[in-house]
């Protein structure tokens, strides 16, 4: 009976091997991009990102004129306030400070719809770059003989002729020299916003 086993196992043991080399898989080959030059240097990302920072910059200084507007209207109705001494204001008094709440909400919600206008506007831009990059390294890497292209910040060490920046750059430049640098469609937006 063991010898039943011994057998047994012996020639289970003969066909792993045959059954382990048909699971092998073939070594891969690795192409390394470098994201973060390519967003730097990329025309399309150059452009919009001088566009995006000119776009938050309007929305700041837009910020900073509602903020001394809702001071300039604020500081009158703290002092009329004030001087009752804790009486109740009269009705022209609380008509002003509903009028001062109403153009504090507006400004609020106008900077909250600009934030959001500007994140959409982020996120075509990534969108629009972030396809055509992708589809660019995967021809790249496929003309090289890559089975895997990685980004240089994931990797600890990687082999200059490995890198296919260059040419992904070329490409990239080659194949889409600028970005609409608007929100999202609104079908596009994620729903909440």
């Amino acid at each position: 009976m063991t010898n039943k086993f011994v057998l047994a196992a012996l020639s289970a043991t003969m066909f792993i091997p045959a059954a382990a080399q048909a699971q092998r898989l073939q070594p891969a080959t690795v192409a390394v991009v470098d994201t973060d030059r390519i967003a730097r240097d990329c025309t399309a990302c150059r452009s919009a990102a001088t566009q995006l920072q000119s776009q938050e910059a309007t929305l700041r200084t837009r910020a900073q004129a509602l903020q001394t507007s809702l001071q300039t209207a604020r500081t009158p109705i703290e002092q009329s306030v004030a001087a009752l001494n804790g009486k109740q204001p009269d009705a022209a008094l609380q008509t002003r400070i509903t009028a001062y709440q109403t153009q504090e909400r507006n400004a609020q919600q106008e900077l909250q719809s600009g934030q959001q206008r500007l994140q959409s506007t982020q996120a075509n831009v990534n969108q629009q770059i972030g396809a055509r990059l992708s589809t660019i390294v995967g021809t790249v890497a496929a003309a090289r003989g890559a089975s895997i292209a990685v980004s240089k910040d994931a990797t600890l060490f990687a082999a200059a002729n490995v890198d296919v920046t260059a040419e992904v750059l070329a490409q990239l430049n080659t194949q889409l020299p600028a970005v609409s640098v608007t929100p999202l469609p609104q079908a596009a937006r994620p729903q909440g916003r």
